[in-house]
């Protein structure tokens, strides 16, 4: 399965944007899918997760209340709402597709190319 990230740009502190994750290739039904993020200078991190069938989602701390994973299976897609943006949210994000949905990335076996969040105080 191949994926591209997008809806990344720059958004004021406190604003909102949100993220698409398209697949191709094959359906994402079969896959639980994540988002990751690294920032300058650190490592990749983990933000969301969500099962196939959407029941169950799993965030980091810093994002709980502020983000929301989501999924539409009939259209090859994923999303990532992200609201109350801070400036540490600022990063590269990357959406992944799996069999687990999983904190660890190395449980997720396709990668999209990322796309970028930059958040100005």
């Amino acid at each position: 399965v191949q994926l591209q990230a997008s809806g990344g740009g720059l958004v004021q502190a406190g604003g909102s944007l949100r993220l698409s994750c398209a697949a191709t290739g094959r359906t994402i039904s079969s896959y639980s899918m994540g988002w990751f993020r690294r920032a300058p200078g650190s490592e990749r991190e983990f933000v969301a997760a969500i099962t196939r069938g959407g029941s169950n989602r799993y965030y980091a701390e810093s994002v709980k209340g502020r983000f929301t994973i989501s999924r539409v299976n009939a259209k090859n897609t994923a999303y990532l709402q992200m609201n109350v943006l801070k400036p540490e949210d600022a990063a590269v994000y990357f959406c992944a597709a799996g069999l687990t949905a999983s904190m660890s990335s190395t449980t997720y076996a396709y990668w999209g190319q990322g796309t970028l969040v930059t958040v100005s105080s």
